[in-house]
């Protein structure tokens, strides 16, 4: 596989914020050429920074950054039949239209799938909504906190029962998540197309990335089950699956689903061998039974370590456990380092700053890291390149269809 794989691919990008751009930079990463088309005003999400969200570095706003490297920015007003025209002189070369426009305000442009498929056959249309683009919400607004995390049943999941209110997610989770989806589903399209020479429409709504999310909740309550918020350390059926607190305040997470497999090594290890022999923790089906008694024998065991200590001796043991890190000690992960999951942006005239990589790699390798644009950077070598001369440029720019 190329470590461009979109190589030769069009994409023009009427979309803002999160979502759908980091869908479109996904693209970017692997060589297509991607037009963020932005308001006059800008994508609102460089405004963020100005109000404390997001990171800014020397002036480079990381967060807009992330989702938009390496594209191309066009600054236009779609509201305006010309902005318009211009997007359909645009999609006349394109390979695929990616938008997180509501169905509604597609319609209204003349931008919707329907009459895009019937005007350019061999197009791709992409759409990343909250809703979906069927049903009475199709059109109504939707971040990933609220269509996502809210409704999508994660915030209900994941909250302990005793807290007064759901917790809050941290920022653009579901966003990211579906973004992976969207492009899986536009790389789908694309080869297809290859086979067909017809393009399609990709639909992928928040709301579904949150049900993909919890698909184990979602057919416990398909089999009539009722999925109960997290307990918060794990499951009590299973003592070796869950978190422990170390002397010194921090936790390791057990993960021994096959716990008859681990759970003599495991004592062994720990200088416990006893609690092998305890016909109350024989096997998984009485140490479900007496799981409690299970759990504060081990609660007192852990501790007895510190959390550098555990780290060390679990070393020894050839199953699934890790350290709960913060995610400063994630970027110091030596596995981090190995696997090149952080990449640095190398741009004249700016300072140097790194970026997650993302998770997809080709060959060994993850992509080589671009700057985003500046808001309508490359407007007029855009409108010059669909052969729209000076003297129209300027009539437009007058008009204020663009910057």
């Amino acid at each position: 596989m190329s470590a461009q794989a979109f190589e030769g691919i069009q994409v023009v990008e009427l979309a803002e914020w999160v979502f759908v751009p980091v869908a479109g930079c996904l693209l970017a990463d692997w060589g297509a050429d991607v037009i963020h088309v932005e308001r006059l005003r800008g994508d609102p999400y460089r405004g963020l920074v100005s109000q404390g969200i997001g990171t800014d570095r020397e002036g480079v706003n990381l967060s807009m950054a992330l989702g938009n490297r390496g594209k191309r920015s066009l600054a236009l007003d779609v509201q305006k039949p010309e902005g318009v025209a211009i997007i359909h002189r645009l999609l006349e070369g394109a390979d695929v239209f990616l938008t997180n426009l509501r169905p509604g305000a597609l319609a209204r442009l003349g931008l919707d799938a329907e009459t895009l498929s019937a005007k350019y056959p061999s197009l791709i249309c992409a759409a990343g909504t909250g809703y979906g683009t069927r049903g009475p919400d199709a059109d109504h607004a939707g971040y990933d906190s609220s269509a996502y995390w809210a409704r999508g049943g994660l915030a209900h999941v994941l909250t302990p029962p005793e807290r007064d209110y759901p917790i809050m997610q941290r920022g653009a989770v579901g966003d990211r998540s579906g973004a992976m989806a969207l492009a899986f589903g536009i790389a789908a399209a694309l080869l297809e197309r290859s086979r067909t020479g017809k393009g399609s429409v990709v639909d992928v709504s928040l709301l579904a990335t949150a049900m993909w999310t919890l698909s184990s909740d979602v057919t416990q309550a398909l089999d009539g089950g009722d999925p109960q918020p997290s307990p918060g350390r794990g499951p009590a059926f299973n003592p070796v699956m869950g978190a422990y607190r170390t002397k010194d305040g921090r936790h390791i997470q057990l993960v021994f689903l096959e716990a008859d497999r681990y759970w003599v090594p495991f004592c062994e290890l720990i200088g416990r061998a006893e609690l092998a022999r305890d016909p109350r923790f024989a096997d998984i089906v009485v140490r479900r039974e007496n799981a409690e008694a299970c759990v504060a024998i081990l609660d007192a065991e852990f501790a007895t370590r510190t959390f550098a200590e555990w780290k060390e001796l679990l070393k020894g043991i050839d199953a699934p456990w890790a350290p709960v890190q913060s995610v400063a000690e994630v970027l110091d992960d030596p596995q981090i380092e190995a696997n090149g999951y952080v990449g640095e942006v190398v741009a004249e005239g700016l300072p140097r700053y790194r970026l997650p990589t993302g998770p997809v790699q080709f060959n060994g390798k993850g992509p080589e890291l671009r700057r985003a644009p500046e808001h309508g950077e490359h407007t007029e070598t855009i409108l010059l390149d669909l052969g729209i001369g000076w003297d129209e440029i300027s009539s437009l720019k007058e008009a204020k269809v663009i910057l």
